[in-house]
């Protein structure tokens, strides 16, 4: 029986962009979702924040063979820490799980120079819509900080490494929720 898991909340919920195979939706509490930026990145990523009372749905996956240095090397704008008591899930025993943020001090506010990608979001929202339906897509957005961000239009040249191909109905389930938000959407 494997004992490291991670939560994943943003593109790790989509189980096209990992080969992790023991995967289980999950839930975490006293967080939110924020957009940021890092040093190390030239775009806007997600992270999360304390947020008592507040809860974020995401995907829960074992690391194999407890091997966690791949999933930091994807991860490398953020640090890795412990949530096991955060996240309630549906296994029988209490595994640990970590949760990858970017700390306080480390990162900055989305900008014109380091906007949100649009194929980032596609892949996240993809994610979303296939573990908790359209609901969860909803909920993604009302439980997501950050959405005076701009978003990048880079869906006819994908710059996020691990773009996904959407539908047309999945194009238009995230540009809907960008328009009601008032999302500023930057041409790519």
């Amino acid at each position: 029986m494997n004992d490291a898991f991670f939560f994943g909340y943003g593109s790790l919920v989509n189980r096209a962009t990992h080969s992790y195979t023991d995967a289980h939706p999950a839930t975490a509490r006293d967080w939110r979702r924020v957009w940021r930026h890092t040093p190390v990145r030239a775009e806007a990523f997600l992270t999360v924040h304390p947020a008592p009372g507040g809860q974020i749905r995401g995907l829960m996956a074992s690391v194999p063979g407890n091997d966690w240095q791949a999933l930091d090397e994807r991860e490398e704008a953020y640090d890795r820490m412990p949530a096991r008591d955060q996240i309630d899930h549906p296994l029988p025993h209490r595994p640990d799980i970590a949760l990858y943020v970017i700390p306080v001090g480390k990162h900055g506010t989305p900008s014109q120079h380091r906007p949100i990608l649009l194929s980032y979001l596609d892949v996240v929202v993809q994610g979303f819509l296939r573990e908790y339906g359209e609901d969860g897509v909803h909920e993604f957005f009302d439980t997501t900080d950050g959405w005076d961000a701009p978003v990048l239009d880079d869906r006819a040249d994908p710059r996020y490494p691990r773009h996904q191909t959407l539908t047309r109905a999945e194009r238009s389930m995230v540009d809907e929720a960008l328009a009601d938000r008032r999302v500023r959407i930057i041409p790519g």
